[in-house]
């Protein structure tokens, strides 16, 4: 077979690589401001959604972070040993496990809001190609 038949299948011809490579950079930029506050980057994602939506289902937080019941479970665990989120069985359904911020969770909010900026110094893009990959990244994400 005609090596061009193999194209496909060289690394700098693949979309993921990229996502891939550009995703571990990102989270380990991350490291030293996460650090300060005592977070692993998926630990402060799950944190970003608990400071907006306060309480939801595992299966819901789940949703907003593209993540399974099986990342999940240690990942609250781990929260919740913090003293950060507390999690129990719903009174209505007891199939659905409620995850709801603690008032230490509500407080480490004051000590992360400067994360955000301190990442976009990091970032080597200008801000409307940021605006341009998000919505790109998010329709990748999203199933027709």
């Amino acid at each position: 077979m005609a090596q061009e038949n193999y194209d496909a299948l060289k690394l700098e011809n693949q979309i993921c690589f990229p996502l891939y490579a550009c995703s571990r950079e990102i989270i380990r930029q991350y490291k030293p401001f996460l650090d300060e506050i005592d977070l692993t980057y998926t630990q402060y994602i799950a944190m970003m959604v608990m400071w907006e939506r306060k309480a939801l289902t595992v299966k819901a937080l789940g949703e907003y972070l593209y993540l399974d019941s099986g990342t999940l479970t240690p990942l609250l665990k781990k929260l919740e040993q913090k003293g950060l989120v507390t999690r129990n069985r719903s009174r209505e359904d007891e199939r659905n496990l409620i995850v709801r911020i603690t008032p230490e969770g509500e407080a480490l909010k004051a000590q992360a809001i400067h994360v955000p900026e301190k990442m976009a110094q990091c970032a080597r893009i200008e801000p409307w190609e940021a605006t341009e990959l998000y919505r790109i990244l998010y329709k990748m994400l999203k199933p027709d």
